[in-house]
């Protein structure tokens, strides 16, 4: 007993007055829970980069319509006419020949390949945006430059495009716009999400889409009071306010708290999380902040994209980003095809519009009822309603207008809901060291389904088989992805990658 009782003095004894300081987690959340009217106006002025995102993302629906026209010699010409058999002086269009870019520039008779290639370079400008711009939010740019410098960038080429002389110089500009619009969407969802703690994030979420949605119901207003105008009246009027917005966004918008504590800006984050909050001790975050991952990459050009190296590097993270680029495959194809496909629904384009955008409306109430429930079943259901639908357009054909509007809108409420669900439980599957990157690489499969959509949108005014047959099938089979990834339901973000492995230990 004796040799157990005189222990050596160089064994630390444990002292119940010893201070246990909290996680960073811990101290992160506590920061960022408080949601008054100054985080409520920070979040809607990030959001509004969406706005002006959606009018970009849709605006051909407008610009490269096929107007309608009529008959001027009777005897040569009939409302059942090909036009493309009739000689040019016996038709003409109903507006003006500068309405959009098919009658500018004669293309009624253009292949699938050329009146779909200015919305195809738009993707595939997504698409190489995503590559190279991604990484520039998660390592030397951050959140907020580069969204500002997206937004600004994209607004100024809008307006450039106007001087387009024929419809390769157009797609080039679409290419350029598509380009730096890449990010935006990604930068503006990271953004919110890591401005608040684990408690709003879903709402937050719902606060880009309600701004995409009201880009995009937008658009019929904007076109209509341009319906005896030229095209390039209508890519001025969603430009200007966006280069406006632009500027005051670089003014008062604020970093993200996350990213600055993960480039070892401890002070600047610590200043935001102390403005938001009324924390009960300074000391505790100050410690905290202390011992928090850093990410100490260099800006060089070789570094810039380390994030991506990171990523792959590791198996379950690759496995985990893979499927989830290819259910953003078939969730974006419905998402973004749908609202693109509307001039092949023989209804009036400006009142398909206005429907097809109010079903947003009712995907963003879903998107918030559905806060407490699974990730996994939520995209499920939608992702295989809205494919049942596409198939059943098919099948009713033109025969009963009514039930084949119906279908598609309701398909495009399924898609939009998946989609905004989709969104959220990407933020909630990897750490902040690469949220921005992996968000964005999801993206890019998006975009990549969709450069191929406005060829099938062509082909499909003929065969709804190969536009709303395609989408259908695509967003089902895409949904085996769901079995190999894990249910994130009210998990709190990590900041690194060992964090979130045992993190996923843990709950797994």
């Amino acid at each position: 007993m004796a040799a157990i009782e005189e222990l050596p003095s160089s064994i630390p004894q444990p002292s119940s007055k010893e201070k246990v300081f909290p996680s960073i987690d811990d101290m992160m959340e506590k920061g960022l829970g408080r949601f008054g009217w100054l985080e409520v106006m920070q979040c809607i002025l990030v959001s509004f980069a969406s706005f002006f995102d959606a009018q970009q993302s849709f605006l051909t629906i407008y610009t490269e319509e096929y107007p309608t026209w009529h008959c001027t010699n009777s005897t040569l010409c009939n409302s059942d006419s090909n036009i493309c058999n009739i000689p040019k002086s016996s038709w003409s269009w109903d507006g003006p020949s500068h309405k959009t870019v098919i009658s500018q520039w004669s293309l009624e008779c253009a292949s699938s390949f050329v009146t779909g290639l200015p919305q195809s370079s738009f993707f595939i400008g997504c698409l190489f945006g995503s590559i190279l711009l991604a990484t520039l939010a998660d390592t030397s740019l951050g959140r907020k430059n580069t969204l500002v410098m997206s937004c600004l960038s994209m607004s100024i080429f809008s307006i450039l495009i106007v001087f387009s002389t024929n419809i390769w110089i157009y797609s080039a500009f679409k290419f350029v716009i598509g380009f730096l619009r890449s990010s935006i969407g990604t930068c503006v969802l990271v953004l919110l999400t890591e401005k608040v703690s684990t408690e709003w994030r879903f709402t937050v979420g719902i606060f880009e889409f309600v701004c995409f949605l009201l880009g995009y119901m937008s658009l019929p207003g904007v076109a209509y009071v341009n319906r005896f105008n030229s095209w390039r009246l209508v890519y001025v009027w969603t430009s200007v306010p966006a280069i406006c917005y632009s500027v005051l966004a670089y003014i008062f918008v604020t970093e993200s708290p996350r990213w600055l504590l993960m480039q070892g800006r401890h002070q600047e984050a610590m200043a935001m999380l102390t403005g938001v909050s009324s924390l009960e001790s300074g000391n505790d975050l100050t410690v905290a902040l202390i011992e928090a991952p850093v990410n100490k990459q260099k800006a060089s050009i070789f570094q810039l994209y380390s994030s991506i190296a990171e990523l792959f590097g590791i198996g379950w993270a690759l496995k985990r980003v893979v499927a989830v680029m290819v259910l953003g495959i078939g969730i974006g194809m419905v998402y973004f095809g749908m609202p693109l496909a509307v001039g092949n629904l023989g209804f009036d384009i400006y009142l398909a519009a206005v429907i097809n955008a109010l079903m947003e409306i009712p995907a963003c109430v879903a998107t918030y009822f559905l806060e407490n429930c699974k990730r996994k079943p939520s995209i499920l259901v939608f992702s295989v309603a809205s494919g049942v639908c596409c198939i059943m357009c098919v099948v009713v054909g033109s025969g009963i207008q009514e039930i084949r509007v119906g279908l598609a809108m309701t398909s495009f409420f399924c898609a939009c809901t998946a989609f905004n669900v989709f969104l959220i439980y990407i933020l909630e599957l990897f750490p902040t060291s690469v949220r921005n990157t992996t968000t964005s690489l999801v993206r890019q499969a998006v975009v990549f389904g969709n450069i191929f959509t406005p060829f099938l949108i062509s082909i499909g005014r003929k065969n709804d088989i190969y536009s709303y047959g395609v989408f259908g099938v695509v967003i089902m089979l895409s949904c085996f992805t769901l079995l190999g990834l894990p249910e994130t339901r009210g998990l709190a973000f990590s900041d690194t990658m060992d964090q979130q492995e045992k993190k996923d230990d843990m709950s797994g």
